[in-house]
């Protein structure tokens, strides 16, 4: 079945919302077989909202709007629904129950006039009763679709797809097998990756399986999908074609993984090794550490960081010698040596990472180039240290340096597990 996912509300248009709704409405539904073939943002206005239910009348089995049901004057996706099905709007006694009694009990003062005006729905409509808020969601079809207004809060939104659109989807709509599979390549840029696999890009076309590029700084994600009849057909399909992929660029491969980014894979990697980290940073300005800790539990694996940022604060915290400076310069692979063995003997961790160079704009107190970044991970093992460039402006090279990181030490990791 195709469906299409509407929302509304001049606050999106303009960027000062971001739409959160759209991600969650679309994820719940491919989960269960449906393929989103468009999502749309329009604004509050009649024009807009009845022109989209009339570009989708019977192109799309299922339309799904979010937003525009509060009590004010602007909200009026209630008014242009009841209009667009010749309808009106009645008053419904279950829902002003409800709404009257969260404002008395809640909100502990008297339901007003506008408060009203949420129990009202189109007479001929089905209501979706929303216990987690005031605003009912609504189900009215004509001919081949069915269209649903939902409200654009999103724990209600969230509460009606879970509770009533979920299950009315799943009851109608016959559903087919839809799969996807994403695997992580990192080390490796996009352009160069379509390359390496344009053969094996090609025979993914005659399987049906679609296949979608994710490029990411450091890394490429590759997103198989494939709709049928044959769940089980389907699937062995992918595996055989990802295994290919694997021998393939076996230096680039890191996993089949649902994950947003390498971080994502590395956390659980650090829990079930066993081991402790701890950071040294100064390009990244506290960057790495910052991510570290945003983890519940991270407490388990990191052990703490340093933000030496000033060149005496390397020699003063972290016990970089002031020779190997003068020497080799605050931005070279033997000061991101040492910053990793500091830091690894300061906390006492199992591993230690550093990152020294020059993110721009100014040189600062190296004449390395800007983009410059030298990063160390330091083991019970010994020390490994990279130079790597990774251009302008500063933004980008601090978060390609963050990114290094978690490929780094990920690959280090992947050999412990």
């Amino acid at each position: 079945m195709k469906a299409v996912i509407v929302t509304i509300g001049d606050e999106l248009l303009i960027g000062q919302v971001v739409d959160t709704n759209s991600v969650y409405i679309a994820r719940e539904l491919e989960a269960i077989g449906c393929s989103i073939v468009e999502k749309v943002a329009v604004g509050d206005t009649v024009e807009a909202i009845g022109g989209i239910l009339e570009r989708y009348q019977n192109k799309a089995d299922l339309v799904i709007l979010t937003g525009g049901l509060g009590p004010t004057k602007d909200d009026v996706t209630k008014k242009t629904f009841a209009r667009y099905f010749n309808d009106e709007l009645v008053l419904n006694q279950e829902v002003y129950v409800h709404v009257k009694k969260l404002i008395e009990d809640y909100y502990q003062r008297p339901i007003t006039e506008m408060n009203r005006q949420q129990a009202f729905v189109p007479s001929k409509c089905t209501v979706l009763f929303n216990e987690a808020g005031t605003a009912p969601g609504m189900l009215m079809t004509r001919e081949k679709t069915a269209f649903i207004s939902l409200p654009g809060v999103p724990f209600e939104m969230r509460y009606l797809i879970d509770h009533k659109v979920i299950p009315y989807v799943k009851e109608v709509f016959k559903l087919d097998a839809i799969v996807h599979k994403t695997v992580l390549t990192a080390g490796i840029g996009e352009s160069l990756l379509a390359e390496q696999i344009e053969k094996w890009e090609e025979e993914l076309v005659s399987l049906n399986i679609r296949l979608a590029y994710l490029p990411k700084l450091g890394q490429v994600r590759l997103r198989l999908s494939k709709t049928g009849t044959d769940l089980e057909e389907i699937v062995s399909e992918m595996d055989g074609k990802i295994e290919e992929l694997k021998l393939l660029i076996p230096e680039y491969f890191v996993g089949i993984s649902d994950a947003d980014s390498l971080f994502d894979e590395l956390v659980p990697l650090l829990k079930a090794a066993d081991i402790t980290l701890a950071t040294a940073e100064s390009c990244t300005g506290g960057s790495i550490a910052s991510k570290l800790s945003s983890v519940e539990g991270a407490s388990v694996y990191f052990k703490g960081g340093a933000v030496t940022y000033a060149t005496e604060s390397k020699v003063s915290v972290l016990g970089v010698q002031q020779a190997t400076i003068d020497r080799y310069t605050v931005v070279s692979e033997e000061v991101a040596i040492e910053m990793a063995v500091g830091a690894r003997a300061l906390y006492k961790a199992d591993i230690a990472v550093a990152t020294t160079g020059n993110a721009g704009p100014l040189k600062g107190d190296s004449d390395a180039e800007v983009g410059t970044v030298c990063i160390a991970v330091a083991t019970a093992g010994g020390v490994h240290s990279y130079t790597f460039n990774f251009g302008k402006p500063r933004s980008k090279v601090i978060q390609a340096s963050v990114e290094k990181v978690w490929m780094l030490l990920y690959k280090y990791l992947k050999n412990k597990v």
